[in-house]
């Protein structure tokens, strides 16, 4: 790999750019009646429709050549054969292996833990488990932040409908203190177990709720220090602070330094999704993504769905300048899809040095945003549409509905439908005028108006629509996303599974911690830092 504005390849996609880069995809598909079936892919109930985008055949060919100029086929092989691509941390990269079907030697702690999760859950579940008051467990608060939380918090939304009993689960991640004490206020604790998740069991914001959580049940319903053991449980692999804490180790879950946070669901991370939908359930999760990963390694480039998506966002990023990438689920149990993304993305490619830490001349991940529809068509869609960037777009939807109630889904779909031929087709300055024209105004007036209603269209988008929410479906998208950002990341030659960028404020804030108690006045900082600090102090009640 290399820096691939120096490729051969990046000067024939340069000099193809700058010969189609103003093509309107209303004449490509007017060119070409079998547009659609050129630029779509099956995959088992998902659909990939990728024709809505400013690409022939010829920029495909030139996008793989770039891949293949950039070793993507070698760094696939070494992800899949366990070598450290992590190689700021000396780490090798295998969530992948958290969903394999069949045991060999490199995985047998996998079972071992998922197994282990099986049994857990069962005594859940069951019933057979108790609290301390001999109640049985109705809620989980699972106690995380960053990947221990946005995966599990986005995967338990996707499959509500596929809970099971009378399970719910809570998530509480951040540190400001309404977030716990909301979360807690209505639940009866003889009912609720906590999941506590940190690797290190050493994260402030994880450990800091965590605390919390057990003076609140210290205070309101324990009669004894080893009360704590039946309603807390941990996934970690520091067990001699969870010991501490009050946590039987038996009830303590491990994972793996090969598993990086924003990948790691699939793992005993995923114990709140297990515990609400069921083990068996969480297992059809696994073998979805597991298919896809299958799809990943093996498929031509051609018809490959996470490399072509990764392509084409490449291709908007560094030759059409664009800064953002929306994602769109016509599906409500996805609405916190842009969230999970966000972090994995962002936190995976935004970096502006390679691999060898030479500073990168090149834009490297979009701001991922995105929301549901309908509900986004009445907020951020006017910028999509007559906004001043391109904005590529990914859609999401599913062909049923799991709630068919009157006539939703078909006007829910008929919105997903016409947004992408919106964003595609627009609207000339010649039909908003015989629209004007056939809604009686005058000449004056249209001429007032007829600016404010052409619609320039031409912003490219991509369809993902499947057959329905199921745990095997939501698998499969979860590790397309997961194999597009690492394709990008190989493409911009950045490692995609480290994340200093975290670092640095929590740092700095455990430098500020001591200084935000007493009464002395702050003068050691720039006088932005030294004001706010001392307005604090001055103010707090």
């Amino acid at each position: 790999m290399k820096n691939f504005l120096e490729t051969n390849s990046y000067r024939l996609l340069k000099e193809h750019y700058n010969r189609i880069k103003g093509v309107q995809l209303r004449d490509l598909f007017a060119s070409s009646p079998r547009r659609f079936d050129e630029f779509s892919i099956k995959f088992e109930d998902l659909l990939f429709d990728y024709s809505k985008n400013i690409i022939t055949s010829e920029t495909i060919e030139l996008l793989i050549g770039l891949a293949e100029e950039q070793k993507l086929s070698e760094m696939i092989e070494k992800m899949f054969s366990g070598e450290k691509i992590n190689n700021t941390e000396n780490r090798a990269v295998m969530h992948f292996a958290l969903r394999q079907r069949e045991k060999d030697a490199s995985v047998d702690d996998v079972f071992q833990v998922r197994n282990q999760m099986r049994n857990f859950v069962n005594l859940i579940h069951s019933g057979d488990w108790k609290g301390c008051t001999g109640e049985t467990i109705t809620d989980i608060v699972n106690i995380g932040i960053g990947g221990s939380d946005l995966g599990p918090k986005m995967v338990c939304k996707a499959l509500e409908a596929y809970s099971v009993g009378n399970i719910k689960t809570h998530f509480v991640s951040n540190v400001d203190g309404t977030n716990i004490v909301e979360t807690l206020k209505n639940l009866n604790l003889e009912r609720t177990l906590f999941l506590i998740s940190s690797k290190s069991f050493t994260t402030q914001e994880t450990l800091t709720n965590a605390v919390t959580a057990k003076a609140i049940f210290l205070e309101k319903l324990a009669k004894e220090e080893k009360d704590i053991a039946k309603h807390f449980v941990a996934v970690s692999t520091n067990e001699k602070d969870v010991k501490e804490f009050g946590i039987d180790p038996k009830n303590m879950f491990v994972f793996w330094d090969w598993v990086g946070g924003r990948f790691s669901l699939w793992s005993s991370i995923g114990l709140p999704i297990a515990l609400q939908i069921g083990m068996d359930n969480f297992e059809k999760l696994l073998d979805g993504a597991n298919a896809m990963d299958l799809h990943f390694k093996n498929t031509d480039f051609r018809e490959n769905i996470p490399v072509l998506a990764a392509l084409l966002s490449l291709w908007y990023t560094n030759f059409f300048n664009a800064k953002s990438h929306c994602v769109i689920a016509y599906d409500q149990y996805l609405e916190k899809l842009p969230d999970y993304l966000q972090q994995l993305e962002m936190e995976s490619n935004g970096k502006s040095v390679s691999r060898d830490g030479e500073a990168l001349s090149y834009s490297t991940s979009p701001i991922i945003f995105g929301g549901v529809g309908t509900d986004s068509q009445h907020s951020f869609f006017q910028l999509l549409h007559q906004g001043t960037q391109l904005i590529p777009v990914d859609f999401f939807a599913p062909v049923n509905s799991l709630n068919p109630v009157g006539n939703h889904h078909n006007i829910l779909l008929s919105n997903f439908f016409a947004q992408t031929e919106a964003l595609m087709n627009g609207k000339s300055r010649e039909e908003a005028k015989l629209d004007l024209e056939q809604s009686g105004l005058g000449a004056e007036e249209i001429q007032k108006l007829l600016p404010h209603k052409i619609f320039k269209g031409n912003r490219p988008s991509n369809s993902f629509l499947y057959k329905k929410m199921t745990p095997a479906v939501l698998g499969s998208i979860l590790s397309m996303c997961e194999h597009i950002t690492f394709v990008k990341g190989i493409m911009w030659n950045i490692n995609s599974f480290d994340q200093w960028g975290v670092e640095l404020g929590k740092q700095l804030a455990k430098k500020i911690l001591p200084e935000l108690s007493g009464k002395e006045k702050i003068l050691s900082h720039d006088s932005s830092r030294n004001g706010l600090i001392n307005f604090f102090k001055e103010n707090k009640e």
